[in-house]
């Protein structure tokens, strides 16, 4: 998939929804700010600012472990018109 303008995104508790990247992007940051540092996945601690975190988190990956029993993923996905 060369654009990756939408992506679906799954946490717990949450129905499945469609988001933007930028909306992803503030998904994602917000998430992260909850989260303690110590509980950062150890390629995410390398990066000192968040904006290089939620960018990593994209280009990467398509999961954050947010602890037992929680999740939150997003995969691009192409909306037809």
């Amino acid at each position: 998939m060369y654009e990756e303008d939408y992506f679906v995104v799954l946490e717990t508790n949450q129905p499945e929804q469609i988001v933007s990247v930028s909306e992803l992007r503030e998904k994602l940051k917000a998430t992260l700010l909850k989260l303690n540092s110590v509980d950062l996945p150890n390629d995410l601690r390398r990066f000192d600012n968040l904006e290089a975190q939620v960018q990593y988190l994209i280009d990467t990956s398509c999961e954050l472990d947010l602890g037992p029993g929680e999740y939150l993923q997003w995969y691009a996905v192409r909306l037809e018109k």
